[in-house]
């Protein structure tokens, strides 16, 4: 396409500047949607509020792969300098999936006019809240992807400079699970407290507790996280309160770690609190899985970079999380990070992406989809 740049750029800068929460992407869909049908591009019917996807079919038979990405924003107020920053007080795409959707789209136009020598038909995704860990849930309910074949993901990266993509095999994010445990004992006045049952040393006592799981029983040379991000209890100085509240995320990369980490969590609130006599209740909350790329597919998107002289280098794992895990767990595949260029970290209000990477890598993504078809093939 003539001007891809250009008219990537022009495209990104007005996603960057509406941002949409999870589940609230009406305009994003709605602009998304326009500029397919504009250029011909066909948009399946699925029963989705908000997200969408297209597909391209090709002229010859062949096999049936799709491309993600994901469109919604974050609830952080941005701080750049950007011309386009965003309209919408505390949203903002901090995270570059407005990169990520103007990158699939682009794609969509790249392989839309060679689709007559495409060895099959891609379907490009444009995920709602993955921000919440299960957008790609709402995905895979309608279907869509029972027929692929092989599935790729994208996301920007800090990490590296533009032109420059980072691939790896096996574990690139972790499982992310939420763990709530409410305590009850019994409230008193902070003078008697014989005469309750306190909850806060039961709290103190949990806190210590629950990281020996990562000291003592995970093997400690994997990765395992536990992290205590909100504590509450009481509300006046002179009370003993009745109940407590610890919650927290826990982050691994093995499934066995995982089962390990709820079965102890469960375990050791138990023992606190028959020790601090008071009633405990936890409530896990599973989030997806570790993102585990295929190693084939790896590889064969690597040569392809390395066939178009594209630099490529191996990302770090990270114990975030993506829901791009939920496809993996179907179909084989891999998550591919594209250089944005070196700036503030995801999530950060100062985060930006450099728009120079939307062609590049919308280049380099649709030269992949070809080839991934003709091996499929």
């Amino acid at each position: 396409m003539k001007d891809l740049q250009e008219h990537l750029e022009n495209e990104f800068k007005w996603f960057h500047s509406h941002p949409e929460l999870s589940y609230q992407e009406y305009e994003t869909t709605k602009r998304l949607k326009e500029l397919l049908t504009h250029h011909g591009i066909e948009v399946l019917d699925l029963p989705l509020e908000t997200g969408l996807v297209a597909i391209i079919r090709g002229k010859k038979e062949g096999s049936t792969i799709a491309l993600r990405s994901d469109i919604d924003a974050l609830p952080v107020n941005e701080e750049t300098d950007l011309e386009w920053k965003s309209l919408h007080e505390g949203k903002m795409h901090a995270c570059g999936h407005d990169f990520h959707l103007t990158t699939i789209y682009g794609v969509a136009l790249l392989l839309n006019e060679k689709k007559d020598q495409l060895a099959g038909n891609v379907k490009l995704i444009f995920q709602p809240a993955e921000e919440s860990s299960l957008g790609a849930l709402k995905i895979i309910e309608t279907g869509v992807l029972d027929d692929v074949d092989a599935i790729f993901g994208l996301h920007s990266s800090s990490e590296f400079e533009v032109g420059t993509i980072g691939i790896k095999s096996g574990a690139v994010s972790a499982a992310v699970d939420r763990f709530e445990i409410k305590l009850r004992g019994f409230g008193t006045h902070a003078a008697h407290p014989q005469a309750g049952k306190d909850p806060i040393v039961a709290i103190g006592a949990l806190i210590q507790s629950l990281q020996t799981i990562v000291s003592r029983n995970i093997d400690p040379f994997t990765s395992g996280l536990l992290s205590i991000t909100h504590v509450e209890a009481g509300n006046t100085w002179n009370v003993i309160p009745e109940t407590g509240l610890i919650e927290g995320t826990v982050r691994t990369l093995l499934k066995e770690d995982r089962i390990l980490f709820e079965k102890r969590i469960k375990e050791i609130t138990k023992g606190i609190a028959l020790a601090y006599d008071v009633e405990a209740y936890v409530n896990w909350i599973a989030g997806p899985p570790a993102t585990l790329n295929d190693q084939y597919w790896s590889d064969f998107a690597y040569n392809v970079a390395k066939k178009e002289h594209i630099p490529v280098e191996t990302p770090e794992s990270t114990l975030g999380g993506e829901d791009f895990a939920f496809y993996l767990e179907k179909i084989k595949g891999t998550f591919i990070k594209i250089g944005t260029g070196k700036t503030y970290p995801n999530h950060h209000p100062k985060f930006k992406v450099d728009p120079q990477a939307l062609s590049k890598a919308a280049t380099y993504l649709s030269q992949l989809a070809v080839a991934v078809l003709n091996q499929l093939k």
